[in-house]
C-alpha cells in the first residue's frame, strides 16, 4: 500500500499561511498587518533580555496563583534550575498562601504591571481566568519576558493575532498550556495519521460529553466581594459586574461565556489540538455552531449543548458537546456506560478510522482495506513535560511545540466557533487579512471592545 501523508494529500491547497489582522486599541474593525507566514525555528534574545547561562537559574513570575496557578507553583518549586521570583494575585489570601509555600520567598504583587517592571524576571506564567490572558501575555512580551500562557490563548481572533504579533515583535519564547500535547499517546496518533494508512481523511469528529444536569454549579446570589479582593481589577477589560462566588471560585470561569466562551474554549484546546496538529490543518475557511442552554438550570451562561463544524480544504472537522448526557458517541468503547466525562477524536479515512482519547487509541478498518497492511507501532521515546519544554526553550531560544504562532490555527478555529454561536450564523474566515468576509456585524466582534482604560495593543 502506498503511504499518503496528509501534507501530500493537501499540498496544493492546505491554507497553512498564517495571515493576520489586528485592530488598533479598541477598534472593532481589524486592520491587516504583516506577520511571518511560518513560525521561525528560533528567536534571539533582545537587548533588554538577560542571557541565561547553563548554570543560571531561570527567574519566573506567576500571575494567578489559585487552582491551576498553585499547581504550577508546586511544579516549579520542584525544578532545580528555576527560582520563583515573583507572584501576582488579586486576592490576598491566595497570594499569601502561594508565597508561604515557596522556598525562594518571592515578592508579592497585586498588579501584574508592577511585577513586569522587575529587570531580573526572565519569564512569566499567565494562569488567570481567560479574559485576562491576551493583555497580560502581550504586556509580558513587551517587557522582554518569555511567556507560558494557559489555555485558551484568547477569546477572539483579534486577541489571538495580537498575542502572536507581540511575541514575534519582541523575540519572545512562548508556550500555550495545552499539556496533553506532550502525551506519548498523542505523539503516536500523529505518526499513525501521517503514515497514510487510514487513507484520505474527509472528516474528523471531536467531542466532549459530561452530565451536569440539572443542577450544574448552582445559583448562588450576588454578594459583596470578600475582603482582600480587588474585584474591579479582576473584571479588568470586561464590564464591571456584581461579585458572585460562582464566577470567582477557582476553575468555574469555564461556566461563564464572557470569561471563557464555552467548553469549546475550555477543553477544545486539548481535544482539537490533536487533529489540527496531526493533519497540519492551518486556519479554517469557515466555522458554524448551534446550541443552547437546554437542560442545566443554574447560574452558568454557557451552552450545555453545542455542535460546531469547521471547514478546511478537502475536509471538515466537527465538535460535539453535551453537558446533559455523558454518552461518548463513537469514541466511547463498548461496555462503558458509567456517568462520567468522556472525550475523543475520530479520524475517518477511506481505509480505516482511528479513535483516540487522552490515554489510548484504536483503529477500526473499513472492511478488508487494511488486510496485509502493517499498522505502525510508533516508539516516540521520552517526551519532556510541557512546561519543561518551555524552560529548555528559554535557554536555547528555540520555539517549543506549542508556541503561540504554532498554536494560532487552533486558537482561531476555537475563537470562530464561539463567535459563530454568539451571532447565530456561519462565518467565513480570511486568514490573509485576519477578518471575517462579507459580514460587517460578525467582523466587528473579531476584536473586542474593552472597558476603559484597558486597550488591546495595536
Amino acid at each position: 500500500m502506498k503511504s499518503i501523508s496528509r501534507r501530500q494529500f493537501l499540498k496544493s491547497s492546505s491554507g497553512a499561511a498564517i495571515g493576520a489582522g489586528l485592530g488598533a486599541g479598541c477598534a472593532t474593525t481589524p486592520k491587516p498587518v504583516e506577520v511571518a507566514k511560518k513560525a521561525p525555528a528560533a528567536v534571539a534574545a533582545p537587548a533588554t533580555g538577560r542571557v541565561i547561562g547553563a548554570n543560571d537559574r531561570i527567574n519566573i513570575g506567576i500571575v494567578g496563583v489559585a487552582g491551576r496557578g498553585m499547581s504550577h507553583v508546586q511544579w516549579l518549586n520542584g525544578q532545580k534550575d528555576v527560582r520563583i521570583t515573583a507572584m501576582c494575585d488579586l486576592y490576598r489570601p491566595h497570594l499569601d498562601k502561594a508565597i508561604a509555600s515557596t522556598p525562594s520567598k518571592p515578592r508579592g504583587f497585586s498588579d501584574y504591571r508592577k511585577m513586569l517592571e522587575m529587570p531580573e524576571l526572565d519569564a512569566v506564567f499567565v494562569v488567570t481566568p481567560p479574559h485576562w490572558h491576551p493583555l497580560i501575555a502581550i504586556a509580558a512580551c513587551q517587557a522582554g519576558k518569555d511567556v507560558y500562557c494557559e489555555k485558551p490563548l484568547a477569546l477572539t481572533p483579534g486577541e489571538s493575532l495580537a498575542v502572536v504579533k507581540a511575541a514575534r515583535a519582541n523575540n519572545r519564547v512562548t508556550q500555550v498550556g495545552t499539556q496533553i500535547h506532550a502525551s506519548s499517546n498523542y505523539h503516536k496518533v500523529v505518526e499513525i495519521v501521517r503514515s497514510g494508512i487510514l487513507g484520505p481523511i474527509s472528516c474528523v469528529r471531536t467531542g466532549l460529553a459530561l452530565n451536569e444536569a440539572p443542577d450544574g454549579i448552582g445559583s448562588p446570589p450576588d454578594t459583596p466581594p470578600p475582603a482582600g479582593l480587588d474585584w474591579d481589577m479582576w473584571c479588568g477589560p470586561l464590564p464591571l459586574t456584581p461579585f458572585n462566588e460562582a464566577r470567582f471560585k477557582a476553575g468555574q470561569h469555564r461556566y461563564f461565556a464572557d470569561l471563557d466562551g464555552s467548553w469549546l474554549h475550555e477543553m477544545g484546546p486539548h481535544i482539537i489540538d490533536l487533529p489540527v496538529w496531526a493533519l497540519e490543518l492551518g486556519q479554517p475557511l469557515s466555522a458554524s455552531a448551534v446550541g443552547g442552554k437546554f437542560v442545566t438550570k443554574d447560574i452558568s451562561t454557557i451552552p450545555d449543548t453545542l455542535e460546531a463544524v469547521f471547514e478546511y480544504p478537502g475536509m471538515i472537522m466537527t465538535w460535539s458537546n453535551s453537558c446533559g448526557n455523558s454518552f461518548g458517541q463513537a469514541f466511547q468503547k463498548p461496555g462503558k456506560n458509567n456517568l462520567t466525562r468522556r472525550l475523543g477524536i475520530i479520524f475517518q479515512g477511506t481505509k480505516a478510522t482511528l479513535c483516540a482519547d487522552y490515554d489510548e487509541y484504536w483503529i477500526v478498518p473499513e472492511g478488508d482495506r487494511l488486510d496485509g497492511v502493517q499498522i505502525p507501532a510508533p516508539d516516540v521515546g521520552k517526551i519532556p513535560e510541557h512546561p519543561r519544554e518551555f524552560l529548555e526553550a528559554i535557554r536555547s531560544r528555540t520555539l517549543p511545540s506549542c508556541d503561540v504562532e504554532k498554536h494560532l490555527p487552533l486558537a482561531i478555529a476555537l475563537n470562530l466557533g464561539n463567535l459563530s454561536y454568539k451571532i447565530g450564523r456561519k462565518v467565513h474566515w480570511d486568514a490573509q487579512t485576519g477578518q471575517i468576509a462579507n459580514d460587517p456585524e460578525a467582523n466587528a466582534l473579531v476584536t473586542p471592545e474593552y472597558r476603559k482604560p484597558w486597550v488591546l495593543p495595536a
